[in-house]
């Protein structure tokens, strides 16, 4: 059983290191490296919180819908953040803050949501490393890409 999650991070972590270099040089199409990502991704979490597969039948779906609703917060806060603030009258600038602090909300509930509902199918302790994975995996992606010529890390507090 330990072999084969080993097995499967490793593999995800060699479809990774292509990723890095690959990234960096342009070489590979996009989807082809976020693919590479998110199978490193899911290696790695699978490792971290000790799924077995049972476990890992029931997580993922309902861990890919937390994070397709996570990634989508995201991107609508993205859409908040304006390039220049002076574009944008003081009225514009207080609703733009309010929708962010909305969907900032919303991200907590989400969270809060999902925690009960990943707690139906691994045991807290796993749920409690799946938050700390993901935050450690986040950095190291980071760092990778960050290492790389031409590449630099947002500094938009990441490294938390």
């Amino acid at each position: 059983m330990k072999y084969l999650l080993r097995t499967a991070l490793l593999l995800g972590l060699l479809a990774w290191l292509p990723f890095t270099s690959a990234y960096a040089q342009g070489g590979m199409r996009r989807q082809e490296r976020l693919s590479q990502l998110e199978n490193a991704r899911i290696a790695y979490l699978t490792e971290q919180i000790s799924l077995t597969p049972d476990q890992a039948q029931k997580f993922w779906p309902v861990y890919n819908e937390f994070t397709a609703k996570r990634r989508d917060l995201n991107r609508r806060m993205r859409l908040l953040r304006p390039a220049s603030l002076d574009a944008l009258s003081d009225q514009q600038i207080k609703d733009n803050l309010t929708q962010a602090f909305t969907l900032r909300q919303q991200e907590i509930t989400l969270e809060k949501e999902y925690f009960d509902r990943f707690q139906r199918v691994i045991s807290v302790r796993q749920v409690g490393k799946l938050f700390i994975a993901e935050r450690q995996f986040t950095k190291e992606v980071l760092k990778r890409v960050a290492g790389r010529p031409g590449m630099a890390v947002p500094a938009d507090g990441l490294d938390d």
